[in-house]
Parts: C-alpha cells; structure tokens; sequence
C-alpha cells in the first residue's frame, strides 16, 4: 500500500515539475516569473517625454538651418563671412540684434597638412575639431589681441578682416534688416548688447570693454542718448570702468554694471545714471573662494522682487548673490573646470548659464540647486563653443552667439518638448 501511495506521490511530483518547466521555456526572457513583482518602469529624462533613442544634442530644441543668412546677403561681402560673435539680443522674432568683432573671410576647411616644424605626429587642422577659432589668435576678429585688444593684432584690415557690421539687425528668416555701421568707429571690442525690460523706448545698450564704456543708442539707432565712462580711459572711480561686460536693472531704473575683466567690481547706479556705490576686491585665481571676491566679473543678473544680485565669477567657477547693496548673501559652484560666462535669470525664477568649460547650457534654481543641461563642443550644426550671448523671444526660440565659433544660432522648441527644459522667458515688463 506504501508503495503505491509514494508512487503516486512521485508522478504528481514529475507533473508539477513538468508544468513549471514549460512556463518557464514559454516565458519571454526577462519576464518576471509568474507572482513576481514587475520590474520598475524605465525613467526618461529625455527633452520630448516619453522619445525613444537619440541624445538630445541640442536639448529641447532643433537648429533652425541657414539662420541668419551668410554675409553674402550684403553687395561686395560675398567673400565675407560673420566674425567672432559677442552677443545676442531678441527684441522679437523679427528684430533680433546681433554683435560681433567686424567679419572674417570665407574660408574653407583645410586639407590636414603635417607641421614637421612644430614637431612629429602633428598636423593642422585636427581631425573632428573646429579649426578656426573667430576670436583667440593673432589674425582672428581684432579686439582681442593685446594689452588694448589691437596691439598684437598681426593682420591686414581687408585681408584677415574687416571692421565693419559690428552690430546689425536681423528678422526671422535670418535677413539684414538694419545696419548700424554709423557706430563701428565707436567700438574696439563690444562685449554685449540688451535692452532695459522697463524701459518703454527701448533703448540698446551696447558694452564697449576695450574702450571702457557703456553706450545708451535710440530704439531705432539713429542717435547715441548717453555714454557711460570715459572713452578710452581707464579707471575704478565713479566716472571709469576698466573693461566692463554686461548690465542689469531692476523695475525703479536702478543699474548693476559687471566691471568685469580689468576691475573686479560691481558698480551701482540709480534710474538718473548717477554713481550710487561699488563691491568687490581681486581675488586670487583660479580657486578663491571667499565672499566678495572675483577674478573674473563677467555677468550680472537681478531678481526683481527679492532684489537680489547674482554676480559670475567666471575663473574661480561660482555665482555670488548679493543683496543690492553688495552685502554677500551665499554662493555656489558651477563645477570645475566651468567658466560660467553668459547668465540668464528667466521670469519664471530660474538660472540660466551658458558655460564655456564644459560647452553646455545649464539650468539652476535660485539656490543654486542642479535642475538640467545639455549641449556639446563641435562645430555641427547646433555644436557650442564659447558662448558668449543668450536671448529668448517671444515665440521661445533661444539665441545662442558663439564667440570662437563665429556664429550665432536659433535654435526652435521641438514639438512636444518638456517646458522645464527650455529657458524661460525674460522679464519684459514695459513692452
């Protein structure tokens, strides 16, 4: 009798084994065995939710191509090519101001060459690489080269450049509406250009480091209402800048200069334009890291309710905040080996950096909190290196101004695209 019961118990046993067996065989590979929790769900951080592939080169954007039109657009430029782009302002889609150092020549790739001179295993241009740099070198945009930004400067204005369309207006389908040569004799190296989001005329101001002032044009360029500093001349008094590079104010007028290569200061004036007081000591690079201190001031921008200052300090990789008087507040890293060079604080109280050591665009919230970045070096359509200027209309598209490129870029939200990830608008308070 026991053995016929423990035989029965050894075919239900075979059975159950055998049915165990084929659901296993029948099961897809990497399904969860039956009564196993599901594995989590794959988490997406890509810029259009929910996109399968691709790395998001250029973030929640596309490259909008041909944008703006080659110089050949102008009569006698067809050999002339934009020069070293310093920065960028949208108005609107439609007149968007674009600064840079004068235009280079049309050249194209060079066929790699060995330099047996400069040593073995060398060769010009590298492989994958840009291989004109628009403003570091000794024949690049001038403005760059020299204790005054033209003494090393070893080319031949009309052969390796020309100093003309320093500032020009541009619409959407990328064409020269206005051009501001009037003004080039007044530049020797403009670093920025923007408008007061209070000001109800809109006003240009354009930032003339190597000439050590501020210039304040008429809407439509036609008159020069005001010249901050003394052209030419140097100084850290209340009267002087020494390289200034961007402005900001808040909604009563009041205005923050970065003072910037040369000086390490921050320089506040009232809605008249007249001297209020001055922060900042030199600091020593490229890692100090104490309050009030720079190496390289080289952005400011304000929130309009906390009236808060956020200052770069491009060489030792941080952003300071400041209330507006210029008594520290706190800090934070933008990583190493960042440069932090353009900063852009949206309406919707976000950071936006443009960074130039790691070429990417970052977003920060107000504390300094990491939210997200994207961007890569290269010369690709949409490639960074060096930005210099950022601006977003009012369509959203991001303007992006390239220095060593030598282009500025537009760059359209793709469809779908997560709001978070594209720069927010800019305060635009009186047009």
């Amino acid at each position: 009798m026991r053995s016929v019961i423990g035989g029965a118990i050894a075919l239900v046993t075979i059975a159950v084994a055998m049915m165990i067996g084929f659901q296993l065989a029948a099961r897809p590979a990497g399904a969860p065995a039956p009564g196993a929790a599901a594995p989590p769900a794959a988490v997406s951080i890509a810029a259009v939710p929910g996109q399968k592939g691709t790395q998001d080169p250029t973030g929640p954007y596309d490259v909008v191509l041909n944008w703006p039109k080659p110089m050949s657009q102008l009569p006698g430029h067809e050999k002339w090519t934009w020069g070293a782009a310093q920065g960028v302002f949208a108005e609107s889609p439609n007149r968007v101001f674009i600064l840079q150092r004068g235009e280079l020549p049309v050249l194209e790739r060079p066929k790699e060459t060995p330099i047996p001179a400069f040593g073995p295993s060398i060769s010009f241009p590298v492989g994958q690489a840009p291989w004109r740099n628009a403003s570091v070198g000794v024949n690049a945009s001038p403005g760059n080269q020299g204790a005054d930004g033209w003494a090393g400067w070893q080319g031949k204005l009309g052969v390796d450049a020309r100093w003309e369309h320093n500032l020009v207006v541009v619409n959407a389908a990328g064409n020269i509406t206005e051009d501001w040569t009037q003004w080039d004799d007044k530049f020797r190296r403009p670093h920025s250009v923007t408008i007061n989001p209070y000001d109800a005329e809109k006003h240009i101001w354009v930032v003339e480091d190597r000439n050590h002032v501020i210039f304040e044009f008429s809407h439509d360029g036609k008159q020069l209402i005001r010249t901050f500093g003394v052209p030419g001349v140097s100084g850290a008094d209340d009267t002087h800048f020494n390289r200034p590079t961007f402005l900001a104010w808040l909604p009563d007028g009041t205005m923050f200069v970065s003072d910037g290569y040369a000086n390490t200061r921050v320089v506040k004036f009232d809605k008249d334009g007249k001297f209020v007081l001055q922060w900042g000591e030199k600091g020593t690079p490229p890692d100090d890291t104490r309050p009030g201190t720079f190496d390289a001031v080289h952005g400011v921008q304000v929130d309009p309710d906390t009236r808060r200052v956020y200052v770069t300090d491009r060489s030792s990789h941080r952003i300071q905040v400041f209330d507006e008087n210029g008594k520290f507040l706190s800090q934070f890293s933008t990583g190493n080996p960042s440069q932090p060079q353009v900063m852009f604080l949206s309406a919707d109280k976000h950071i936006w950096v443009a960074d130039h050591g790691t070429e990417r665009i970052v977003k920060y919230d107000l504390e300094g909190n990491y939210l997200y970045s994207w961007g890569s070096f290269g010369e690709w359509p949409g490639g960074l290196w060096n930005v210099h200027g950022m601006s977003v209309d009012q369509e959203g598209n991001l303007y992006l101004a390239s220095v060593n490129s030598g282009r500025t870029e537009k760059f359209k939200p793709r469809a779908g695209a997560n709001p978070a990830y594209l720069v927010g608008q800019p305060v635009r308070a009186a047009w």
